[in-house]
């Protein structure tokens, strides 16, 4: 059904776009895209976890039809879906129309869906989402199938996972600079309005509250005042 070679340039092509400037929806549309092509599969769908309310959403697809791109979410252990994000397992199923628990039987009549591949999206043995494959006519998927998306899904995770570690490391050094502003600016206030740390502390935060402006730029407004008129500027 599909060469080695196929495989190969499929997973580079994904590769470098992990490494690219894109977005990281971009990232994950271009996956989905690149899968279903060499699966040669209708529809290749990216779920993600919200470990915090214990759902999948649909984060990606490359499926154009308005049924299944509507919001709609599965509990962890409910459905193949589910299953498969809770038992960190893949999952083959021949036909979606005959087992049981799959729960989107309807939508699988209107889109002509047979056969499904789901695997879980995993980092360090923690499942973050999963990544689904289906077939219009009953395919039989091969551990080769197997193999290959479960490396797509893995590189798929890496992808999220890198993007939230700079966020998060964004955010941190974003506190940190605010953080070192404030105490800049707090002993400008304490030498140059002859306060203690409590009040100068106190003036920063009426100021940023009365005039609608983050502490940090209140703060830097003040150290850019007492640079200019000590020449620093």
């Amino acid at each position: 059904m599909k060469s080695y070679k196929e495989y190969i340039e499929t997973l580079n092509k994904i590769s470098k776009a992990i490494t690219s400037d894109l977005y990281l929806e971009d990232v994950l549309k271009l996956i989905v895209t690149l899968t279903a092509n060499v699966m040669k599969a209708k529809i290749c769908a990216l779920w993600l976890l919200d470990e915090e309310n214990k759902t999948l959403k649909i984060k990606a697809t490359q499926a154009l039809s308005s049924e299944y791109l509507k919001e709609r979410s599965l509990k962890l252990g409910e459905g193949i879906v589910g299953y498969v994000a809770k038992s960190k397992k893949p999952m083959v199923i021949a036909d979606v129309l005959q087992d049981e628990r799959y729960k989107e039987k309807t939508l699988a009549k209107k889109e002509n869906l047979v056969s499904m591949l789901s695997v879980p999206m995993l980092v360090k043995n923690r499942v973050i989402g999963v990544i689904n494959c289906y077939t219009t006519v009953r395919y039989d998927f091969e551990e080769s199938d197997v193999q290959l998306l479960s490396t797509v899904a893995n590189q798929a995770a890496v992808a999220i996972e890198n993007t939230e570690l700079m966020v998060k490391t964004k955010v941190v050094q974003e506190e940190l600079e605010t953080r070192k502003k404030v105490e800049k600016a707090k002993g400008i206030l304490m030498r140059e309005q002859n306060l203690n740390e409590e009040d100068a502390y106190n003036l920063l935060r009426k100021s940023s509250m009365s005039k609608r402006m983050h502490m940090k730029d209140i703060a830097g407004a003040i150290i850019l005042s007492y640079e200019i008129k000590q020449g620093k500027r």
